[in-house]
C-alpha cells in the first residue's frame, strides 16, 4: 500500500491517478474534502481515505503501515503570513513522517519547493546547500527549513528513511488545479480569463531587466513531476533534494499565446499592475538545474510547453463541458 498525502490536491491527485492506473493499492490522505477537491478524485475506484491528523495517529499506533509515503500535503499559499500554521503543517508534520519512515524502513518522497531559492541570486541548483538560500516568503522559508533539518539529520548520522527525495517543484501546471483559485498556474488563469472575457491580462514587469510579459519561469507539466517522483521512488541510492522542472525557462507571454493557440483563438493580451503583496516576493526568473535529477531519473525529455498547455486546455474544456451537462 502506498500513502499519498495532499491526495485531493493538484500534484497529489495526479500522482494518485497514475499510481492507481499502475494497479497500486492507495491510502489517500488529506484534510476534509471540499466539493472542488472531490472532483480531482473522480475516476479513482479503489482507495482508502484518512484525514491528515488521523493518518499520523494511525501511524503512531501501528494501525497502518504503508510501504512508501508520498508527502504532498502542505500549506502551499505563498502569501500565508501565519508562521505558526506554516511551521505545524509544513515542518513538524513532515518531520513526523520522516521519523516514522526512518523507523519503519519506508521510502519518503516529499514536496519541497523552488520557492526555497528566493530571488535566484544563489542560482537554482539542487546541489547547493539550502543554508545558503534566503526565501522571499514564509512559505518558502518553511520548505527550506525542513530541507535544512533533513540534511542535518543525515549529517549527524541519525536515522533516515531508506530512500528519500525532497522535490523542489518549479512552476507546475496541468489538470486538476482549478481548486487552487488565485494560487493556480497562469495556464489555468489564462484559460479562465479567456473564457470569461476573450482576453488575458498579464502582470506588468516590476524589474527593468524584463519586459512586460517577458518574465521567465521554468514551467513544468504536472505529468513530468509525477514521473520524476516515481522514478526517484524506484531508483537506487536516492537520498537528497531534487529539482523538478524542465531546465528551459519560457516567458509568461509565450505561455499565454500557447493557451490562445490551444483554444484556436488569436491572442488578445494586455497588462495590469502586479498586486503589492505579490510584487514584494515575486520571482522574475527561475530555471531548474536538472542534471542531478536526470542522472537519477533518466533522460526522458521534458514535455514541451505548447504540448503541456494543449493537454491542460483539453482537460479544462472537457471538465467544463461535463460540469455544464
Amino acid at each position: 500500500m502506498i500513502a499519498v498525502t495532499g491526495a485531493a490536491g493538484f500534484i497529489g491527485s495526479n500522482l494518485a491517478h497514475t499510481l492507481a492506473a499502475e494497479g497500486h493499492s492507495l491510502l489517500l490522505v488529506d484534510h476534509e474534502i471540499t466539493l472542488a477537491k472531490a472532483a480531482n478524485l473522480v475516476g479513482l475506484e479503489r482507495f482508502a481515505f484518512r484525514r491528515h491528523d488521523h493518518f499520523l495517529d494511525d501511524l503512531t499506533a501501528g494501525r497502518t503501515k504503508p510501504d512508501a509515503i508520498f508527502h504532498l500535503g502542505a500549506c502551499s499559499a505563498t502569501t500565508e503570513t501565519n508562521w505558526d500554521y506554516l511551521r505545524a503543517n509544513n515542518i513538524e508534520y513532515t518531520q513526523a513522517l520522516w521519523t516514522w519512515c526512518a523507523a519503519n524502513g519506508a521510502p519518503l518522497v516529499y514536496a519541497s519547493s523552488a520557492a526555497t531559492y528566493g530571488d535566484g541570486a544563489r542560482g537554482f541548483d539542487d546541489r547547493t546547500p539550502p543554508t545558503e538560500f534566503t526565501p522571499l516568503n514564509l512559505y518558502g522559508k518553511s520548505k527550506n527549513d525542513f530541507d535544512i533539518w533533513a540534511l542535518a539529520e543525515v549529517a549527524a548520522g541519525k536515522p533516515q528513511p531508506p530512500k528519500w527525495a525532497g522535490m523542489k517543484f518549479f512552476n507546475v501546471y496541468g489538470p486538476r488545479e482549478p481548486h487552487k483559485c488565485r494560487m493556480a498556474s497562469v495556464v489555468y488563469q489564462t484559460w479562465k480569463q479567456v473564457k470569461a472575457t476573450g482576453g488575458m491580462k498579464l502582470f506588468r514587469s516590476t524589474d527593468p531587466r524584463f519586459s512586460d510579459g517577458g518574465q521567465l519561469r521554468d514551467f513544468v507539466f504536472v505529468g513530468d513531476c509525477v514521473n520524476h517522483m516515481r522514478a526517484l521512488w524506484r531508483g537506487e541510492k536516492v537520498a537528497s533534494l531534487y529539482n523538478s522542472g524542465t531546465g528551459e525557462p519560457r516567458t509568461f507571454l509565450e505561455l499565454a499565446v500557447a493557451v490562445f493557440a490551444a483554444l484556436g483563438l488569436p491572442p488578445r493580451i494586455s497588462y495590469t499592475d502586479m498586486p503589492a503583496d505579490l510584487a514584494r516576493q515575486y520571482q522574475n526568473y527561475t530555471c531548474a538545474e536538472m542534471s542531478k535529477t536526470r542522472a537519477a531519473c533518466g533522460t526522458v525529455p521534458a514535455t514541451a510547453l505548447e504540448a503541456g498547455v494543449l493537454e491542460t486546455v483539453r482537460w479544462l474544456e472537457t471538465s467544463a463541458a461535463r460540469a455544464a451537462a
